[in-house]
């Protein structure tokens, strides 16, 4: 006679555990860093996507400060001051940065409408924006328009 004992011998649970011992720390040194890697693009992108911004509105910023001048050389100038100082408000560190105004709207009379343009060309070290050590810079461009005041002189 036999057993119910006696036939193939099962695994315990007991048994079933030992054998995946360490599977859950193999399998977490394969996620986290996947995961850290993720959310490193994620706060680079983010900080690629604040910089394109700020050089966006700095053109913005130059364009109307051009605009409220009253002559073409006082509109460079003011454009020039309103685009870096819009940079340096966001401490957006530039390499170098290049403010180039279109003033052609000045020798259009009064009664017309007419735009003032800027744009800015900022250099940005990629490890301001996207990792600290990384070698390398990104060209970054903004232009912004303006009307002028259509009724007001112009020199």
């Amino acid at each position: 006679m036999t057993r119910s004992g006696d036939g193939p011998r099962r695994r315990r649970t007991g048994d079933r555990v030992r054998g995946q011992r360490g599977a859950a720390t193999i399998e977490l040194a394969l996620v986290v860093p996947a995961l850290m890697l993720v959310l490193g693009l994620l706060i680079a992108g983010g900080r690629l996507w604040y910089a394109r911004t700020v050089v966006a509105e700095a053109g913005y910023a130059a364009a109307r400060a051009g605009s409220l001048a009253r002559t073409a050389a006082e509109a460079r100038i003011a454009a020039g001051s309103a685009g870096r100082q819009s940079l340096a408000t966001a401490r957006l560190d530039c390499e170098q940065v290049r403010v180039k105004v279109s003033t052609a709207a000045f020798r259009v009379p009064a009664g017309r409408p007419a735009t003032v343009t800027a744009t800015i060309r900022c250099s940005v070290p990629l490890t301001d924006v996207v990792l600290p050590g990384l070698p390398g810079r990104i060209e970054l461009d903004g232009t912004g328009a303006a009307a002028l005041d259509t009724y007001r002189g112009r020199g």
